[in-house]
Order: structure tokens, then C-alpha cells, then sequence
């Protein structure tokens, strides 16, 4: 898989069936709801008679609604019943919810459109916990940031091409819903042959008995995600992401019409800025992680969302809307480039931050349960997304204009953000390990596959650095646990990140022997419980360069508890800030310039009767070469 394109997936009918029904659902679902939307604002006495700069919200919040009231219900319809009969009964569902809404287009009855959009976020509910259950079914480990990247893409490319296709469908004004009722009808049946191809998935709880009681299971669905902390906080994390989002896309067609002074072709437009930007980013997760779950990208997508959130309302305060423009006048204007590079950015980042949030609750769920999570992350997103409408309404109705909400929007994202980081400090440790490679280094990996998937094992390295740890960190697929000199593990700033992937400090037996002590009994533990712990057998930085003899830590650890040993090789570091090369590290600046060129190297591991210091510390310098 390491050399694969995560497009390769889209040839395999394991994960092809899936996109493309999802891909013409979510086309549908905008081509229905974003028509609906430009009828209701441009043209709103004959479309339900609501105010043009609220109608948005109100058919977001009614499509949401369902989420809040269906999700745990259909959570465990998906752990009980096959998904491939599942998701095409869900499809059988669309094409009725499309035969409404083609009736209230062509008798221009807003209350048939209302019952749709009710219907549709039915529809959605039911398909919400199946689709994101069905990924890591069928989806190794490793493909799971690739899959979910694609999904991401697939919806955001959805979004803007029936957004797209309701705009010229509407281009002739209100008569132009006809055509819109009938390409509702016609993609809803595409999107239902695509699911016949959707391959057997077996229900993970066919005998679960399902609780009608939709309060009752909500609560037990909550508690089950919050049996492990991150999973739990990733799904707030996603859900604020919705709320962030929500605000954003309900908001283009009033922002476009009344401070933008654009008709209905440029929402078109900076949707379609907008979409490509997520789905940009959603795809180039997969390449930025290093195919692995990498949380590391969350925060990195939450500071470039606020930035550019505050930046679109600095870009568009001096924007005064004259008359209503179409497409070529507006691109004409000042400030209005700015706007859409701001809304690409945005997205951008947002994709950064979706994609490893989604992958990371599916990979760390429960199997059994999994859908049932899914389906509290889609209440709590519903949840989330209905007061986020609420709040933009109310904002407005005391006098806010719209881009003064993105403002208070982006400063909100500063404050979740630090709370939610605050709470699972792991998301800001692995972004720092992150930042280091892609900004001081660029990291060549080379057998990271050899790392065992599951179980306890030993890795021993060279130790080169002071940031070696977070080095093989960043490689790693898995968490690793750092044996390291407590006087490091003391060290501003890497401290935080060391005591947050619970390193064990140790000392030598002359210094703190009960520290010793302690460092070992740990190191059983974690070994005990399946983890991977890595020790630097050196138990010093080089001086020289030179791989110094290993010691006898090594032995005692095996001695105890008998696990495979993986030996590793850094090569490159050396010579660097942050090694000892003519003297104390971090003293001089980077010799090496930003971006300077490391490997990590693994060995295969090696069984624990043969590791003894001598055997490893020959292995490491084999695998490390004359490249220091």
C-alpha cells in the first residue's frame, strides 16, 4: 500500500460503489436544497414568503432536524443490519423524497418543498452512520486517511456541481424548477444503480435489539463515545467543525447578495472556490499524514480557519454592492479576489482538519458499536448545526451584518480550539512532531511497514538529536512510548510534548536509582499492556557521530518481559541544530537550512533471544551506513 495512489481505490468495487452513491447523493441533496434556497431568497413571495437573509438557515435547520431526532436509531440499524441492503433501501427512500419535491417545484407549493427537505435529512440520518461505519469495514488502517480524503473530496465536488447545476437549471428564473424537479428524480435513480453494486457487508451486531426510545438511546450512544476520551473529543472537534461550517455555507447566498452585490452565477462561484478548496485539502491529508491517521493536521487546519475566517471579513468590510452584478463585473472588482482566496483558504485548512478527525473515531471505535458512534457524532453535529443557525438568526437580528458574524465566528474557533486542545493536549504534541518534519526537515521513511500493526515490541535507535524522539514519532503508524534521560525529558516545550506520549524518564543508578527503578517497572507495564516502547541503547546524544557501544538496558527490559526488538536508524542529523556537532546543541544556528534532508530506517524486528546489545548495535550501524 505504501506505493499506492489512494485513487487506486476508486477501481475497487470495495470502496467505487460506496463513492459514487454517496457522491450522487450529496449532488442531489444540494441540486434539491441549494434551488430551493435561490428560489426562496431571489424570488421569496413566491417561494414561502420567508425573509431572503434567514431562508437558509431555516432549511438548514430544518434538514438538520432529524439528525437530532433519528441518529440514534439508525445507528443501530447499522450495526444490526447488512449495509449493502441497507444503503439501497436508503436509496429506494430518495427517489420518494425526489417525487415530493419534483411536486412542489412543479406546483411551486412551498410546503411540499418544506416536507422534503425534512425528508432528505431523513434520508441523510439513515445513510450518515452506514457510510462511515462501512469505511473502516472494508479499508485497511492505512487507507483510511486516503478513503475518508476521497469521501471528503467526493462530497465537496458534489456540492459544487449541483450547486452548479441549480444555478443553470434556475438561470431562467422560477419556471426553471421544472428541470430542477426532474433532474432531482433522474440523479436519485443514478445514485440507486450505483448502490446494487455496493458489495455484501456483514452487520457487525446482527443480534443487537434496537431501543425505539430515541432519547434513551441518544444517552446510551453518547456513553459509548465517551468510553474513550479522544474518540469523544474528536466528535466535539467535528461537530464544531459543523457549526463553523454551517454558518459559512447557509450564509453565501445572502452575503453574495446583499454585501457582495452578486446574483445568483457568483454563489455559484465562491461555492465552487469554496468546494474546491475542501476537497483539495481533504485529498492532500493523505499525503501530508504519510498515509496514517496524523491528528497532528487538526491544529494546523483550526489556526488557518480562523485566519482566513477574520481575513474574509477585513476583505469584505469596504465592499459597497452596487445594482446586482453577474460573474465577469464582479471578478472585476477590488477586494473581490481576496474574498474568494479567503473562502478557498478557509476550506482548505478546513479539509486539514476534518479529514484526520473522521479517520482517527473510525479507527479507534469499537467495531461492534462503531455505527452507533457514527451516529452520536451525527447527533451532536445536528445539535451543533441547529444552534449554530440559531445563533447566526439571532446574531443578525440584533444588528450583526455577515461578515461581522464570520468575524465572531473565527474568533469562537480561537476559543474551541484552545479548549478542545487543553482537553486532549495529544492533537497540539502530535502537531508539533508534525511541524518538525515538514518545516525543519523533509523525512525519508524506509521499512516503516516493518513496525508491528498490533502488540508489544521494542525499538532501539541511535540517538543522534534532541528531537529524535519526536522524529521517530511523526514516522511512527503508532504511538510509541520514549525511554529517555530525565534531564531531556526535562527540556522546555519538548518536555510537553514527552510527558503527553507518556515518555519515561530515566536516570543512571549513581544519580536517582529509584528513578531507575521506576523507569523500568513502567517499561514492563507498557510492555505488558501491548504497547510499543523505544529506548536509545546509547544512553547519551553523539559527540562525534559515531554509534556509540549499547548498553545494558536492553538486556534487563528482555530480561523481564520477552517481546520482538525493532531496530531503527536515523541518518542526517547529525551536524544539525539541534545535535552536538562542534559543540552544545541548539546553541548555532540551523547549519543545514530549514528543510535539510533526514531518513528514519527500520530492520526487521528481531526475535528477543538473539537481541543482545552487540547483535543490535551491529544491525543499527549496518542500517545507518556511512550517512551520519
Amino acid at each position: 500500500m505504501s506505493g499506492r495512489s489512494q485513487f487506486a481505490l476508486l477501481r475497487e468495487r470495495r470502496f467505487a460503489p460506496l463513492f459514487w452513491t454517496q457522491f450522487l447523493g450529496a449532488a442531489n441533496d444540494n441540486l434539491f436544497k441549494f434551488a430551493f434556497t435561490l428560489l426562496a431568497t431571489f424570488h421569496a413571495a413566491q417561494w414561502g414568503g420567508v425573509a431572503p437573509a434567514t431562508a437558509g438557515f431555516l432549511i438548514g435547520a430544518v434538514f438538520i432536524a432529524p439528525f437530532v431526532l433519528l441518529s440514534a436509531t439508525s445507528g443501530q440499524i447499522a450495526d444490526k443490519v447488512e449495509k449493502g441492503a441497507l444503503i439501497r433501501f436508503v436509496k429506494n427512500l430518495e427517489i420518494a423524497v425526489m417525487g415530493v419535491a419534483a411536486l412542489g417545484f412543479a406546483w411551486r407549493e412551498a410546503a411540499f418543498l418544506y416536507s422534503a427537505v425534512f425528508l432528505m435529512g431523513v434520508h441523510s440520518t439513515l445513510f450518515g452512520p452506514v457510510k462511515y461505519a462501512y469505511l473502516p469495514q472494508h479499508l485497511r488502517e492505512e487507507e483510511l486517511t486516503g478513503g475518508n480524503g476521497l469521501v471528503e473530496m467526493g462530497t465537496f465536488v458534489a456540492i459544487l456541481g449541483g450547486t452548479m447545476a441549480a444555478g443553470m437549471l434556475l438561470r431562467g428564473g422560477p419556471e426553471g424548477a421544472r428541470a430542477v424537479a426532474f433532474a432531482c428524480v433522474a440523479v436519485a435513480v443514478l445514485g440507486r444503480v450505483a448502490a446494487a453494486f455496493v458489495p455484501h457487508s456483514p452487520a457487525p451486531a446482527p443480534g443487537l435489539r434496537i431501543d425505539w426510545n430515541p432519547v434513551r438511546e441518544t444517552w446510551a450512544n453518547l456513553r459509548l463515545a465517551a468510553r474513550d476520551r479522544t474518540v469523544l473529543h474528536s466528535i466535539l472537534g467535528i461537530s464544531w467543525l459543523w457549526f463553523f461550517g454551517s454558518i459559512f455555507l447557509t450564509s453565501f447566498t445572502p452575503f453574495t447578495k446583499e454585501v457582495l452585490g452578486g446574483d445568483e452565477n457568483v454563489v455559484t462561484l465562491l461555492l465552487a472556490a469554496f468546494s474546491v478548496g475542501i476537497g483539495l485539502g481533504a485529498l492532500a491529508c493523505e499525503r501530508l499524514s504519510g498515509r496514517k491517521v496524523e491528528i497532528g493536521l487538526v491544529p494546523f487546519g483550526s489556526i488557518g480557519m480562523t485566519v482566513f475566517a477574520v481575513d474574509l471579513w477585513l476583505a469584505s468590510r469596504g465592499i459597497v454592492p452596487a445594482g446586482v452584478k453577474g460573474v465577469a463585473a464582479f471578478v472585476r472588482e477590488a477586494g473581490s479576489l481576496r474574498v474568494m482566496a479567503d473562502l478557498f483558504l478557509l476550506a482548505l485548512f478546513a479539509g486539514f482538519y476534518s479529514v484526520p478527525l473522521y479517520a482517527l473515531v473510525q479507527s479507534r471505535a469499537e467495531p461492534a458499536h462503531r455505527a452507533r458512534i457514527i451516529a452520536a457524532n451525527n447527533i451532536l453535529n445536528a445539535a451543533f448545526m441547529i444552534a449554530a443557525a440559531l445563533a447566526a438568526m439571532g446574531l443578525l437580528r440584533a444588528g450583526l451584518t455577515l461578515p461581522e458574524l464570520f468575524l465572531v465566528v473565527g474568533l469562537m474557533n480561537v476559543a474551541v480550539a484552545a479548549y478542545v486542545y487543553l482537553l486532549v493536549p495529544e492533537f497540539l504534541m502530535r502537531f508539533l512532531c508534525w511541524l518538525l518534519v515538514h518545516t525543519a526537515y523533509r523525512l525519508r521513511k524506509d521499512g516503516i511497514e516493518r513496525i508491528p500493526e498490533a502488540g508489544a515490541a521494542l525499538i532501539v535507535c541511535n540517538h543522534v538529536s534532541f528531537v529524535d524522539a519526536l522524529v521517530i514519532l511523526a514516522a511512527s503508524p503508532r504511538p510509541i512510548r520514549f525511554v529517555m534521560d530525565h534531564r531531556i525529558f526535562r527540556i522546555p516545550v519538548l518536555s510537553f510534548v514527552f510527558r503527553t506520549g507518556k515518555a519515561i524518564p530515566i536516570a543512571p543508578a549513581k544519580e536517582d536509582a529509584a528513578l531507575l527503578e521506576r523507569a523500568y517497572d513502567e517499561v514492563g507495564r507498557a510492555l505488558a499492556a501491548g504497547e510499543l516502547v523505544a529506548i536509545f541503547p546509547e544512553g547519551r546524544l553523539t559527540e562525534d557521530g559515531e554509534i556509540g557501544a549499547f548498553r545494558g538496558g536492553v538486556s534487563r527490559i528482555l530480561e523481564r518481559t520477552p517481546v520482538p526488538v525493532v531496530p531503527m536508524a536515523l541518518q542526517g542529523l547529525y551536524g544539525g541544530f539541534f545535535s552536538r556537532h562542534g559543540g552544545a546543541a541548539m546553541t548555532r544556528p540551523f547549519r543545514r537550512g530549514v528543510f535539510s534532508r533526514i531518513a528514519l530506517r527500520v530492520a526487521p524486528a528481531v526475535p528477543p533471544e538473539q537481541a543482545t546489545p552487540e547483535h543490535l548495535r551491529g544491525l543499527v550501524a549496518s542500517l545507518r551506513g556511512a550517512w551520519r
